[in-house]
């Protein structure tokens, strides 16, 4: 397993921006694929965004155009830029490396208000 810590969270207007960062413990180099999950309220968590070691980004239909999800392997470090927050977007975000078993960050808040 590998320690994931979030940071970046807070409250932020709609139409605002918010960048969130996840630290490891180790290296990203032996992780296949990371990942950034939220969970808003009575909901379920949700996957937001996908990046495996190799290959192109994923990202939920819902924050395509407005989210960037990045990886640096050598910082062990993932971050996640959101532009044109919503309020449908408070949750909140972790960050999630996956493995046997799966490791998870304890989350940071986001929350889009007025």
């Amino acid at each position: 397993q590998v320690q994931l810590v979030e940071s970046g969270g807070g409250l932020v207007q709609p139409g605002g921006s918010l960048r969130l960062s996840c630290a490891a413990s180790r290296s990203l180099f032996s992780i296949d694929v990371m990942n950034w999950f939220r969970q808003a309220p009575g909901k379920q968590r949700e996957l937001v965004a996908r990046l495996p070691r190799w290959g192109s980004r994923s990202y939920a239909d819902s924050v395509k155009g407005r989210f960037t999800a990045s990886r640096d392997n050598a910082k062990n470090t993932i971050d996640l830029q959101m532009i044109n927050l919503r309020p449908e977007d408070t949750a909140v975000y972790y960050c999630n490396a996956e493995g046997t078993p799966p490791s998870w960050g304890q989350g940071t808040q986001v929350t889009v208000s007025s």
